[in-house]
């Protein structure tokens, strides 16, 4: 599944908070065709709960952030090794 697949569906409801979030969601929106889409919940929680999409947005950049300075890392380690072996 894509990531705008991804956005453009909810799977069922296993959860009591789950069924919240949508039924919420659907009272905010109000969606012509009765179709709550993860992009609306993000969307509805963004405007009711900056602080907890802020805090998400926060980690997933640090983690991010993180990755690319390990691949650096990596990726220098391996140059340094190729430029040592040709000499």
């Amino acid at each position: 599944m894509t990531d705008k697949e991804q956005t453009e569906t909810v799977e069922e409801t296993n959860s009591e908070l789950k069924q919240f979030m949508i039924n919420y969601t659907g009272q905010e929106h109000n969606p012509e065709d009765e179709m709550i889409t993860v992009h609306m919940i993000i969307h509805t929680l963004a405007a009711d709960f900056p602080e907890l999409v802020y805090t998400i947005a926060e980690e997933n950049f640090i983690r991010g952030y993180q990755l690319g300075l390990d691949d650096a890392t990596v990726l220098e380690g391996k140059t340094s090794g190729d430029a040592t072996a040709a000499e």
